[in-house]
């Protein structure tokens, strides 16, 4: 998974299909907890077609970083099926989504002022 330090204190994650998707959550979590200070975080979902179960937990695990190091979150682009996915499941009501990522920075850039 690509991490592109977009800025010193934003990272945009590019996530891709299984079986990568699990690791690199995994992995960005882990770089997320590592980093001092912590960045704030786009999840580019452009790149992923659909989601399970699994992916959503670490999802939440990563939003519950965030909310812990009080960072900001942003889930980038999800397709109809994510879409779908997060309005069945509630998780819209959680997460902030943007629908690409210069909305997803732009609304990250304009919390940290």
């Amino acid at each position: 998974m690509p991490i592109q330090r977009w800025s010193e204190d934003i990272w945009v994650a590019q996530l891709t299909e299984e079986p990568a998707i699990s690791e690199d959550m995994r992995n960005l979590h882990d770089q997320l907890e590592a980093s001092t200070p912590t960045p704030n975080v786009v999840i580019d979902l452009s790149g992923v077609r659909m989601v399970n179960s699994s992916n959503l937990a670490q999802m939440l695990r990563i939003r519950k970083l965030a909310i812990d190091r009080e960072i900001h979150l942003r889930i980038a682009a999800p397709n109809d099926v994510i879409w779908a996915a997060m309005l069945t499941t509630g998780l819209d009501k959680v997460f902030e989504l943007a629908e690409d990522v210069p909305s997803a920075l732009a609304a990250i850039q304009m919390k940290s002022e």
